[in-house]
């Protein structure tokens, strides 16, 4: 059975870092384009950011910059680097492979106040 979990979630201060994780299983990872996407309350759920099975990536404006997405295909695994965190990046996050009708994890709340 294909499966993502996410972990890394947490409460930080604004400009603090986070590192999320993803471990996908039941599929081929290597194969899938992997994305990371965040809802706030009250708000639509929006892409942060994607790699690709080749490796190419890509982020919303609102964290270039500061947001950096990776994966081992050895491991499963993608990451997403958080660095510099504001307030409205508190959202929670979830992992995703292969697009909208792919397969989605639980989420992992990130919140970012002071």
């Amino acid at each position: 059975q294909e499966q993502l979990v996410e972990s890394g979630g947490g409460s930080v201060p604004p400009g603090g870092s986070l590192r999320l994780s993803c471990a996908g299983s039941g599929f081929t990872f290597r194969y899938y384009n992997m994305g990371w996407f965040r809802q706030a309350p009250g708000k639509q759920r929006e892409l942060v950011a994607i790699i690709t099975h080749d490796d190419r990536e890509d982020y919303a404006d609102s964290v270039k910059g500061r947001f950096t997405i990776s994966r081992d295909n050895a491991k499963n695994t993608a990451y997403l680097q958080m660095n510099n965190l504001y307030p409205k990046d508190t959202a929670v996050y979830y992992c995703n492979a292969g697009g909208s009708s792919g397969y989605w994890g639980q989420g992992t709340q990130v919140t970012v106040s002071s």
